[in-house]
């Protein structure tokens, strides 16, 4: 007896988080062998046993879907692109507020994901896939010049580097600072390597 084939779209109710658990699985190992870059949506499905437009449909793109496998308690794809799509102007204020409302809650997720990058000689690292391939990528879509790459890196840097000494190191007064007092100190710093 043959088995009848399911037609391509949106898999039955029950089917669903199975279907969702595969594709993390495959593009969890994926991303780990080939970074963000070497996996493809095409073959994270075919790893999956599933239509690449199921992707797609559960994740919406790659960098999402990258996100998803991190099991994050915010979505930072979403974040940056909000902070992003108002252009250059305020571009420090917003970045940082956004970026400290969202993790000041969940400090200890992100000390876990630094210490497990920083322990590790793994240039795919999650934490570094997203900083290079969300962050600074989102970054460089709003920053004119011919240095505009550089300057999204050293922004990246320049957040990354004081969550860390917030949230990991906790360094004195920057771990009880307010996002206030951080967001109007910093901010004007940050705010001239965007300009």
């Amino acid at each position: 007896m043959t088995e009848a084939r399911r037609s391509r779209g949106r898999p039955r109710a029950g089917d669903s988080a199975d279907t969702r658990t595969a594709i993390l699985d495959a593009a969890r190992s994926q991303f780990a062998a080939k970074g963000f870059r070497g996996a493809s949506l095409r073959s994270i499905a075919q790893d999956a046993g599933v239509d690449a437009s199921l992707i797609s449909h559960y994740f919406g793109d790659k960098s999402r879907l990258l996100v998803a496998t991190m099991q994050l308690p915010v979505n930072p794809v979403d974040k940056i692109r909000s902070v992003v799509a108002d252009g250059p102007d305020g571009l420090a204020e917003r970045l940082l507020r956004t970026f400290l409302e969202a993790w000041d809650a969940h400090r200890e997720v992100f000390s876990t994901l630094v210490r497990t990058t920083l322990g590790s000689d793994d240039a795919q690292a999650p934490m570094l896939q997203l900083a290079r391939n969300v962050l600074v990528a989102s970054l460089r879509e709003v920053l004119v010049g011919d240095d505009a790459e550089l300057r999204a890196s050293l922004i990246a840097s320049q957040v990354i580097g004081m969550a860390t000494a917030r949230y990991v190191i906790k360094l004195g007064p920057l771990t009880e600072a307010s996002i206030d007092d951080v967001v109007r100190l910093y901010a004007p710093a940050l705010q001239q390597i965007i300009d």
